[in-house]
């Protein structure tokens, strides 16, 4: 059975789908936005434990950057159009207040995840947009002058023009199970590996996983390949967990890692560096003169910062100390240059990541080569647009993500809206 034809359809009710399907809406097309899980937002609800970091502090610039070179000239139109500010300012003109954090996140200021989701829901509503949830899609197939969307109830709808805002492959649970790549690979379009990104970090080392708990807050990584070439560094808190490593530095990095294994490579190995203001000179000379200082202290207790003490008796093991909690007289001048080392690099031999599970965002996707960066609009299919976690954008934690979403959403809702 074919259904009367909406303008536009948008598929998925996630951030960029609640954001497209209004943007279209209120630019006075019919839309209609399909949803395969039985409410909005799922993804949504869960993000930030629940408390959704939904922009950033940077301006559109400093955001853009830390997409990498080719995804900040991806996303320049669409940061400009709609950038950090003007996203908190839409939330806010829709009840919904905010307040910054550290580590240039924005949350809203109730801490509810739900607040954002409703916030969204609400806008497309009140904009017009004809919401349907429990409505899979299984095909989506290109007409002579429309667009086919193939339900799982055996319906039709068709459409002038298509939004595809599916998701990736990341919480699976909450209904994004990548069928947007498969609907993409059907017409032809190419695609870039999907991995997971902004997951945990797992090690197989003993040691590691003892230190379950353990966290570094002002620490930063380094990821390096077998060779010792740097691939990735971050300065963010560290934790570990029992199964590796987990915090923002480890998850920003883990998107590397992830491509690594999946090209069959070894995931390589991170470095953790316990003070990324003091050089390995600076440190040197402290521990030189914990050497000479009168009473002997405890040499942890004269560091130019804090490490737990579970922490730096596991890196006193790994360094080969004579004392797992020594004092700086106890040191001879190859322990101290040792120390130094760990305490500026310990080394964390890597096996992988924790996977889509447990993953926050999805890397890969639709290549950005096939969109256009200022409409959304796939190059070889008119009618159709792709925005949010379907392209292969990915940035670090801090609501970045969520700001791409929103960014490429606008872009595409406008454009698709045009007659």
């Amino acid at each position: 059975m074919t259904e009367a034809s909406p303008s536009i359809c948008v598929v998925g009710a996630g951030a960029a789908g609640l954001w497209a399907a209004r943007v279209a809406a209120e630019c006075g097309a019919r839309v209609r936005l399909l949803e395969k899980t039985p409410r909005t937002g799922t993804k949504v609800l869960a993000s930030g434990g629940t408390h959704c970091n939904l922009t950033t502090t940077l301006g559109s610039e400093a955001a853009g950057a830390l997409f990498g070179k080719r995804g900040a000239r991806f996303l320049r139109h669409g940061l400009r159009l709609l950038g950090p500010r003007a996203v908190c300012e839409a939330f806010e003109s829709w009840g919904v207040g905010t307040v910054e954090a550290p580590l240039e996140k924005v949350f809203p200021a109730s801490g509810r995840a739900r607040d954002v989701r409703d916030a969204l829901e609400g806008a497309a509503r009140r904009a017009g947009v004809e919401l349907e949830c429990r409505a899979a899609v299984r095909a989506v197939e290109r007409g002579r002058e429309t667009w086919g969307l193939v339900l799982d109830d055996g319906r039709r709808v068709e459409a002038q023009r298509v939004i595809l805002a599916a998701g990736g492959k990341s919480y699976a649970r909450t209904g994004t199970t990548g069928d947007g790549y498969t609907w993409l690979a059907e017409l032809g379009l190419p695609l870039v590996e999907p991995v997971p990104a902004l997951v945990p970090l797992t090690s197989a080392e003993a040691w590691v996983r003892a230190l379950a708990g353990v966290d570094v807050q002002d620490g930063a990584v380094r990821l390096l390949d077998p060779a010792g070439r740097v691939l990735a560094e971050r300065r963010r808190p560290v934790l570990f967990t029992h199964r590796g490593l987990s915090g923002p530095a480890a998850m920003d990095v883990s998107v590397h890692v992830a491509r690594r294994v999946a090209a069959g490579e070894a995931a390589g190995r991170l470095q953790v560096d316990l003070f990324p203001d003091v050089s390995h000179d600076e440190l040197r000379e402290v521990l030189v003169r914990a050497s000479r200082a009168p009473g002997a202290p405890r040499l942890r207790d004269g560091l130019p910062g804090r490490v737990p003490k579970r922490l730096f008796r596991a890196l006193a093991a790994r360094a080969e100390l004579r004392a797992e909690d020594p004092r700086g007289t106890e040191l001879d001048r190859a322990e101290r240059h040792r120390l130094v080392q760990h305490l500026k690099g310990l080394p964390v031999a890597l096996s992988g990541t924790e996977g889509f599970d447990r993953a926050e965002v999805t890397a890969g996707g639709l290549d950005l080569a096939a969109v256009d960066a200022g409409t959304m609009a796939v190059k070889a299919c008119p009618g159709l647009f792709v925005c949010g976690e379907l392209l292969d954008l990915d940035g670090p934690i801090g609501g970045l993500n969520f700001q791409a979403a929103f960014a490429t959403a606008e872009c595409a809702g406008r454009a698709a809206a045009r007659p």
